[in-house]
């Protein structure tokens, strides 16, 4: 009987590493520290080759005398001593693009902790993957240390998942959890939040919807078996959400929730559709994403067999991301390759976009108004007009400092397409200051 190599009969998992920011020097400690774990698991030791970054001198808490330093990242793809390229340094274009590609080419590895990378490539890079026969792997990609794209991908396979939705930005539920504690507005939560380094200095990719929509146009993939269509995600922030928004939510016995929400329909004609949304929505006390507080992300996965899955975590920092990234590398290290959205680009469905105003269920609408008589009449004959029917309608008081008042209101069950037919007809009216916040209830 032939016995199994043990890891030292094996040669070293040899890496690159690009890109030494917070995540690249986290996995550099999680190898220091958990090393002789980590290559039980493996199967073989794991060895840093060499390092690119765009300051050498920079420290970052970790040494990198004993890596190569290459100056041009694109330059590690090309050397012979590197099994496995990881990519850490962000952006959906350039030097990463060109590092992803090229490390496929030259029939690499590739690891990568960049979203936005996948979101907009993931096809063509998946594609080129299969083709060379390497692997493709990037569960840091989407909610930090949470395994939510291995769970997908492997423990869900048998399933045929129904719906997919969730909690996918840490920044965007920091300022609402911190809102909803504090009382304070939207301004000063994000000041608070970047000066505590929970956001970014130009903050637009989180509070504005977008990280999120990059990890769900990724998780939406993987679920339903289609093609990436991040273009298709309809995308809303939280700027527009107000103190008195998060006050009135609580009196509903809700709280607001930045919620990434994906499904697929069947349409007219028997094709499938791909319903792919990110927006705030009022979420029941009692649901599990309304306890998801702080910078924790969630992913709720409904199967047909398995029923409802809850992944739970930190969706970012150091530790967390480069717990995903070095589970990557095992599972390299492993042989364990795979393609990489579960099947076959080539068997990838692509999906139109679902059309979601036939959707029912309730609303929450927030009007921001010139304090004149005569406003509620207007707001409300639009809403019949429309085919709304309101269940209650609270007039919030006056805007600091204004001359405008806020008039909030919860819509009883009704289609999606008679909430925005009702805000077409309130357009041209001029007593409407601000465009309307509209949020969707979520279901208990």
């Amino acid at each position: 009987m032939t016995q199994p190599h043990s890891r030292q009969d094996k040669p070293s998992l040899r890496i690159a590493l690009a890109g030494v920011g917070t995540v690249g020097a986290g996995m550099i400690r999680l190898l220091d520290t958990n090393a002789a774990l980590v290559a039980a698991r493996a199967g073989r030791k794991m060895e840093i080759v060499a390092v690119s970054a765009r300051e050498r001198s920079k420290n970052r808490g970790v040494d990198l005398t004993r890596f190569d330093w290459v100056d041009d990242m694109t330059a590690l793809a090309a050397r012979d001593d590197i099994d496995v390229v990881v990519e850490l340094v962000g952006g959906a274009d350039g030097a990463a693009l060109t590092l992803a590609r090229s490390t496929i080419a030259a029939g690499k590895a590739l690891v990568t902790a960049n979203k936005a990378m996948i979101a907009h490539h993931g096809m063509e890079l998946a594609q080129a993957a299969e083709g060379a026969c390497v692997s493709l792997k990037f569960e840091a990609a989407v909610a930090g240390g949470i395994p939510v794209v291995k769970g997908l991908r492997e423990g869900a396979a048998a399933n045929a998942i129904e719906r997919i939705y969730g909690i996918l930005n840490g920044t965007s539920n920091y300022i609402l959890s911190t809102m909803e504690a504090t009382g304070a507005d939207f301004a000063a939560t994000l000041a608070q939040a970047q000066a505590k380094g929970f956001a970014e200095a130009d903050p637009t990719f989180d509070v504005e919807g977008i990280d999120a929509a990059h990890k769900l146009a990724i998780l939406a993939g993987i679920a339903f078996g289609s093609a990436i269509d991040f273009p298709a995600v309809a995308c809303e922030g939280i700027s527009r959400v107000r103190a008195a928004d998060i006050a009135q939510a609580k009196a509903l016995g809700y709280v607001i929730r930045l919620i990434a929400m994906a499904d697929v329909e069947r349409s007219a004609d028997g094709s499938d559709c791909l319903l792919q949304l990110v927006k705030p929505c009022l979420v029941p006390r009692g649901h599990p994403l309304a306890h998801v507080t702080g910078a924790t992300n969630a992913v709720v996965a409904e199967g047909n067999f398995s029923g409802r899955l809850l992944f739970q975590g930190a969706g970012a920092g150091d530790g967390p991301t480069a717990s995903a990234v070095v589970a990557d590398l095992i599972d390299v290290a492993r042989g364990e390759s795979g393609v990489p959205f579960s099947v076959p680009v080539a068997e990838l469905v692509p999906m139109a976009a679902a059309e979601s105003g036939h959707r029912t269920g309730r609303t929450y609408l927030r009007f921001t108004v010139a304090d004149r008589p005569g406003v509620l009449a207007e707001i409300t004959a639009a809403m019949r007009d429309a085919g709304v029917s309101i269940e209650s309608l609270i007039q919030q008081g006056q805007v600091a400092e204004s001359e405008e008042v806020l008039v909030a209101m919860v819509a009883h069950d009704g289609p999606q397409r008679n909430i925005a037919h009702a805000l077409e007809l309130l357009g041209p009216s001029s007593s409407l200051t601000a465009p309307p916040l509209v949020m969707q209830i979520i279901a208990g």
